[in-house]
């Protein structure tokens, strides 16, 4: 018993000796198993293939330079002169009569009033998008130039639903922005807002897209990108744009500290914007089809028939002598189906129907109280619509 212990005893005390042994060459030449394998013709163990990492994010760029320098020269600044009539009021001499009754009219008078703004070169040919605010009501609109000219613009077009405007002005040697494919943006892109800020001039900020889709107005058929790319008076109607200096959307709208707000802006997609500028520069003006109804999301209940995901829109009004109210189209009715689109949204059905052309006829497929109806419907022009507009915010 005591020999079989002590034999036992002898081959651990080897057994941790060649492990240590075994250690230690491993750990100063690795690998050499494998040699000695692969000599006396024994398989060679393979390494474990590595796990399928998620793909890394590019690492961001030290500098946007690159970005700003190609978008720089298309972005110019817009200085609109305008003359503003306003009531006169005599104040009374005598300071008691004055706290009394403050003062009276006594007419009006004119002054001349300069809007400060921004605006993006589309084309070689001189036409140049901005906001309808900057230059609304101008008799005289000069733009300045990246190369540091001057020149006269005419106003080509306007519309006040997208606060967009296209301008001319007769100059050569133009560079037009690049367009940026809005179905590649993604919230948290980097982006930078190009413009002329507080009249300072060619001004650069960065920021990210807080946000793709963001609807202002209820009605409306118009979305924006939302930024925290900071954007003050003077940058409306300059250049959002991405990292490759290629626009991403035209700079609008600010939600300053009057709202307890900070790091809200919004642009106009460049989608929109292009649809725009070539309605614009072909009649003056932009058409959008429509409906005449107004839409609410399509309420889910257990007893409305519809899976938990529902998409479409419910009916929540319906226009007397709009194509909807002519077609029998109900409140309360859940409209699915327009011609062959599929509705996801209200705000995706505001944005069809104001693509289509007046004039045009689609079956619209829906469910009313619960069983499916199809009604025939003719598209007419979108009747002018207020244009949007913050108190505290238009750039």
């Amino acid at each position: 018993m005591k020999h079989a212990a002590g034999l036992l005893a002898f081959v651990a005390r080897f057994a941790v000796l060649g492990l240590a042994l075994a250690f230690v060459i491993g750990l100063f030449w690795p690998g050499v198993g494998s040699r000695l394998r692969a000599h006396f013709g024994m398989p060679v163990a393979q390494p474990a293939a590595a796990t399928a990492a998620a793909p890394e994010a590019p690492p961001a760029p030290a500098s946007y330079a690159d970005a700003v320098a190609r978008a720089e020269p298309s972005v110019v600044n817009i200085y609109a002169n305008k003359v503003v009539t306003e009531q006169a009021v005599r104040m009374y001499s005598d300071p008691l009569m004055q706290r009394l009754f403050g003062g009276h009219l006594v007419g009006t008078y004119q002054h001349p009033e300069q809007s400060l703004g921004s605006g993006v070169i589309v084309s070689d040919k001189g036409y140049v998008l901005t906001n309808n605010h900057v230059i609304a009501n101008a008799n005289d609109i000069q733009v300045l130039l990246y190369d540091g000219r001057v020149a006269k613009a005419t106003l080509v077009g306007a519309d006040p639903e997208t606060d967009l405007a296209v301008l001319k002005i007769n100059a050569g040697n133009l560079q037009p922005i690049r367009m940026a494919d809005q179905k590649k943006l993604r919230v948290g892109d980097v982006v930078l807002a190009i413009g002329n800020p507080l009249g300072l001039n060619q001004t650069v900020t960065m920021g990210i897209i807080s946000t793709i889709g963001r609807q202002l107005v209820s009605g409306s058929p118009e979305d924006f990108i939302q930024t925290d790319a900071a954007i003050n008076l003077g940058n409306s109607g300059g250049a959002l744009v991405n990292t490759r200096g290629e626009l991403v959307g035209i700079n609008t709208l600010l939600i300053g500290k009057a709202a307890d707000a900070e790091g809200i802006g919004f642009a106009i997609p460049v989608n929109t914007a292009t649809e725009v500028l070539k309605q614009l520069i072909a009649t003056g003006h932009v058409v959008r089809g429509w409906l005449g109804a107004d839409y609410a999301f399509v309420p889910v209940a257990a007893d409305s028939g519809l899976p938990a995901a529902a998409r479409g829109v419910q009916v929540t009004d319906v226009y007397p002598g709009s194509p909807a109210a002519l077609a029998g189209i109900q409140p309360h009715d859940i409209l699915l189906r327009m011609g062959t689109h599929g509705i996801l949204d209200p705000a995706d059905l505001r944005r069809y129907e104001a693509s289509l052309k007046p004039g045009t006829t689609l079956e619209v497929s829906g469910l009313r109280n619960g069983s499916p109806f199809h009604v025939k419907v003719t598209l007419i022009a979108r009747p002018a619509q207020a244009s949007v507009s913050l108190q505290q915010g238009q750039s």
